[in-house]
């Protein structure tokens, strides 16, 4: 079922977001996560891809067997590095063969190991133009864009960040899904915006839990999303004084009221960065009042 009709008729929601494993023999082990998963209920999954070829074809596979076997509607990330019109048509073509209905468009990272890698010379250079393509050649396909409440790394400002979002929903984007953000002023903030310059699709907010002092520094490093200070600090003492049992009880803490007070404000649901761990997204997701 397509995702953008999903949203209007349960609001609101719980969604996940899976990080496919690149080696098959991890596998049974990922599958077992999925359905420990499935007790939440969720509106949909989506399912992470690989830039320049490196897990596209696990996308594919892994977004099936989960509608298949599993139960779940996924939504199959699309990045258009790399990707030729022909690269693309073949995709999708295996998607709609396949019974799945749903896409988000995304530019991507630069191939790893690539340096000053020049997006103007990929046949899609934004977001915005694989929209624009999907829903022209594809139009039974939902097709979903990312959005940035913090802008992006990359932007030049906030406007122009906003610009790029609107544009998104201009060519066809029926919905949009949100980097992780530790402030829920900021997507507050954007959603109004984005709706002032007739943006009127539904923004799903991203909560991710930071689990430990490590692993938050990596995950922030490689996205740029800012920790309030106090929670920041908060974490910090909580690895003084407890280690990471210490600071993983705090993260989900953090997490379930985060994502209780988006749904509380109005936010269509939540999807959750499940970064493949069952038991923290279902303590998370089982203490929601939804």
């Amino acid at each position: 079922m397509r995702v953008c009709d999903l949203i209007d008729g349960k609001s609101p929601f719980v969604s996940l977001e899976f990080f496919p494993p690149k080696e098959r023999e991890a596998w049974p082990a990922f599958f077992e996560v999925v359905d420990k998963l499935k007790v939440l209920d969720p509106l949909f999954a989506s399912v992470t891809y690989g830039a320049g070829g490196g897990t596209q074809d696990n996308t594919l596979e892994i977004a099936t067997r989960m509608k298949r076997d599993h139960g779940l509607e996924p939504i199959t990330h699309l990045t258009s590095v790399g990707a030729s019109a022909e690269k693309l048509d073949g995709f999708l073509e295996s998607l709609v063969k396949a019974g799945i209905d749903n896409v988000l468009a995304l530019r991507g990272d630069p191939p790893r190991g690539v340096e000053n890698f020049d997006f103007s010379s990929q046949d899609f250079r934004h977001a915005s133009e694989l929209i624009e393509y999907i829903c022209s050649r594809y139009p039974d396909l939902c097709v979903g864009g990312a959005a940035y409440p913090e802008p992006h790394c990359e932007s030049p400002s906030i406007k122009s960040d906003l610009d790029m979002v609107h544009l998104k929903v201009r060519k066809g984007a029926k919905f949009l899904v949100t980097q992780m953000f530790f402030d829920n002023r900021m997507y507050f903030d954007y959603v109004e915006r984005l709706k002032l310059m007739g943006a009127n699709v539904p923004v799903i907010p991203g909560v991710m839990p930071l689990l430990s002092l490590k692993s938050a520094k990596f995950i922030l490093s490689l996205c740029g999303a800012a920790i309030p200070g106090k929670f920041l600090s908060a974490l910090e003492k909580a690895h003084e004084e407890g280690g990471d049992d210490a600071v993983y009880a705090l993260g989900i803490d953090y997490a379930t009221k985060q994502a209780q007070e988006l749904i509380d404000g109005g936010a269509p649901g939540v999807h959750l960065y499940t970064l493949n761990r069952a038991e923290a997204v279902l303590e998370i997701g089982k203490n929601l009042n939804i």
